[in-house]
């Protein structure tokens, strides 16, 4: 069962001076900032050896905040801690399962956890980035939507299989585009009765135990200043879905993440690769520090009110 215990994995600051967050809920901070800049968008080996130590087996079991949607990879850490069969649903704007190198990297961590047996099913929701509909697709793990071992509802999006129209006819493309054909009908949310689809949704899942990870940049703007673009959920949105999987599921963990910090990395590549990921328009782009906490810290009271409550 989900635990009330409430921890702060800070690699980045972006939620100690959260004051209301903290006076509220008191939650324990783990000081892992000296290796913050070693962590973000990738971990290094090293890295991924001293968060491993920091994490307690014992209080797998808490709602655990990341910090920066750049630490979302880490989710495959606290994931990684359990060992009976588990289904996952995320709430994000990007799908986080691309096939590329590195495998613990914050585009790549849901490819990452599927390496599991126990974990049998991931149910990506609210996606509404162009990573399921512009050559994103190529890198992206197809192989998972056979048998419906991941499924993705985006907020609204359009079909992906126009992408493929006129690629070339080989081996390895033939087979994605049967994949396409048969199985990426994106069922977009917004327009749906919510409650009733999603109650759906949840009684496919095979397992009753869930662990659940939200990055705020699923959000809208009014609900989550980010280092990434702004999401289309509504918060009350969020909080009504989150709730049903609390009445209907055994919640066994949860990871929040979507704060914001300003990105330091460690190394010349990384910072090229930041630069080059990371949108123009951020959500937190040209907003003040307090603003930020504010917004931030008033959505994070929200969500762990909805989970513990």
């Amino acid at each position: 069962m989900l635990s009330e215990s409430i921890r702060i994995l800070n690699f980045d600051d972006s939620l100690i001076e959260q004051n209301n967050l903290i006076e509220q809920f008191s939650p324990e901070i783990v000081d892992l900032k000296r290796i913050g800049p070693a962590s973000r968008l990738w971990l290094s080996a090293g890295a991924a050896r001293e968060v491993t130590k920091a994490l307690e087996p014992a209080k797998k079991n808490s709602i655990t905040f990341i910090g920066s949607g750049d630490f979302h990879h880490i989710s495959s850490l606290l994931i990684g801690q359990f060992d009976e069969p588990i289904s996952i649903i995320i709430f994000d704007h990007h799908p986080d399962w691309n096939m590329l190198p590195p495998s613990a990297a914050c585009g790549s961590w849901v490819t990452k956890i599927l390496e599991k047996r126990n974990v049998k099913k991931v149910i990506l929701c609210g996606i509404s980035s162009s990573d399921i509909s512009s050559l994103s697709i190529y890198s992206a793990n197809l192989r998972s939507l056979s048998g419906n071992r991941v499924e993705i509802y985006p907020y609204a999006h359009q079909p992906t299989i126009n992408v493929f129209k006129h690629v070339p006819s080989n081996r390895s493309i033939r087979i994605k585009r049967k994949w396409l054909c048969r199985d990426i009908y994106w069922q977009g949310l917004r327009g749906r009765n919510l409650e009733e689809f999603f109650l759906n949704v949840l009684s496919e899942v095979e397992t009753k135990r869930v662990y659940v990870s939200i990055d705020k940049d699923c959000l809208k703007a009014d609900y989550a200043l980010t280092n990434w673009e702004e999401g289309c959920f509504d918060l009350s949105e969020l909080l009504l879905l989150l709730r049903m999987i609390k009445e209907h599921m055994d919640i066994c963990g949860v990871d929040i993440a979507g704060d914001y910090s300003a990105p330091k990395l460690a190394g010349w590549f990384k910072t090229i690769c930041s630069l080059i990921d990371h949108p123009n328009n951020y959500t937190a782009k040209g907003q003040n520090a307090a603003s930020i906490r504010s917004i931030n810290g008033q959505t994070n009271i929200k969500l762990l009110k909805a989970l513990i409550n």
